[in-house]
């Protein structure tokens, strides 16, 4: 599994989320939008502690908005987890490093 933060779209979403096994965590994010700069760097840094155990995903909320709709995003950044292919739990707003890796370690010993 490649170390990282992937894009994905709309046209990629049923591929790349959906379909997959193991634990998925998406980066519902947009341009314009400060607190999601602010969070861009922890969920690489993530990425790549947590490689070959689980993949990221960023996705563009003004891009991709039939995505957003289908998933109620209200406010960004939203970082949602999939296991399976199902929507699991999500973290609203930029939060500490150590927020986030509390709440997938929980996701993955489960």
């Amino acid at each position: 599994m490649a170390e990282g933060v992937v894009e994905v779209t709309s046209s990629k979403w049923e591929s790349e989320v959906i379909n997959s096994q193991g634990l998925i965590m998406v980066d519902f994010w947009a341009a314009w939008c400060a607190p999601c700069r602010i969070v861009s760097p922890t969920v690489e840094e993530l990425s790549k502690e947590y490689a070959g155990k689980m993949k990221f995903f960023k996705l563009n909320t003004d891009e991709n908005p039939d995505i957003a709709s289908r998933y109620n995003i209200m406010g960004i950044p939203t970082l949602m987890f999939f296991k399976d292919g199902n929507k699991i739990d999500a973290i609203v707003g930029a939060v500490p490093k150590q927020q986030l890796k509390t709440k997938i370690d929980s996701l993955l010993n489960k």
